[in-house]
């Protein structure tokens, strides 16, 4: 599917970098994209300004070019390439997001960002990367992060439908890497076998995917006195906190997911089901 001509986006930042605010949505070109599984894709695209500022848990808005198509796609950051690039891996759900994954090296597409509160990664400890699905993506950035860290380490445990989509970017960037298929189990199955070796003191959870699967995390880890930071996933009108199409209930009343977070700590969250 072709674009309109590619305008290059670095004059775009550095207008804005002269007049201290951070660049506004923008036309950025397309230097990649591969199918990973059915329907799940990896794009990388050129942008030095987000490729700088994309903290493990932001995420960007990707515009599609359809008119009749009024809203952004919220895609969370997976990796920082060389040469001012980012990457986002996502699954195809409906018109726009087929629309992006019939895109090209070479076509453009509109951005903003990067957005929101990321991960914090407070220091040297054993962080324990808890993925479901397409909530993988923004835990692959976060173990980019992590490996540079001194002192630092990290286990990824990661739940799929079916094809192991991720494994082969996120076992470059980790220590220990374990899977499991919906047939075999679930990340809960994971984390009960890496228990052992595993000291309280000394680790932080970190968990993206179906809110379920989050719940379930974040009691499994409360029990466990493990501090646990949650990625949320959530349906975004604006992507920056002007909308309020995207509010959590938290202990500290109703919270913007793209503004506030996507991050949130696991205590403040107040989950459906009582964290059970």
């Amino acid at each position: 599917m072709s674009q309109a001509v590619f305008t290059t986006t670095e004059p775009v930042i550095d207008r804005a970098r002269r007049a201290g605010r951070r660049p506004g949505r923008r036309t950025d070109m397309i230097t990649g994209m591969e199918a990973l599984d059915r329907d799940v894709w990896r794009m990388t695209i050129k942008d030095p300004f987000a490729a700088q500022e994309a903290h493990p848990g932001s995420f960007v808005n990707l515009y599609p070019a359809d008119s009749m198509t009024l809203l952004p796609r919220p895609l969370g950051i997976s990796r920082v390439l060389d040469g001012g690039q980012i990457e986002v891996i996502f699954g195809v759900v409906g018109k726009g997001t087929r629309e992006f994954s019939e895109l090209r090296p070479g076509d453009s597409v509109d951005l903003l960002g990067p957005l929101g509160k990321g991960f914090d990664l407070g220091g040297a400890a054993h962080y324990i990367l808890v993925g479901g699905g397409l909530g993988v993506p923004p835990l692959i950035r976060a173990a980019q992060a992590i490996r540079g860290m001194e002192g630092a380490q990290s286990t990824a445990l990661l739940g799929y439908r079916n094809l192991h989509f991720a494994d082969r970017i996120v076992e470059r960037l980790v220590d220990d890497l374990r899977s499991i298929s919906n047939d075999h189990g679930d990340v809960i199955t994971l984390l009960d076998g890496v228990e052992s070796g595993i000291d309280p003191s000394n680790t932080v959870i970190l968990t993206c995917g179906p809110t379920p699967m989050m719940e379930a995390v974040a009691f499994w880890a409360g029990k466990r006195s493990i501090p646990t930071q949650c990625c949320m996933e959530s349906r975004m009108g604006c992507g920056y906190g002007t909308c309020v199409a995207c509010v959590v209930d938290t202990v500290n009343g109703r919270l913007k997911v793209c503004k506030d977070g996507p991050v949130f700590r696991a205590q403040d969250l107040v989950w459906k089901d009582g964290g059970r």
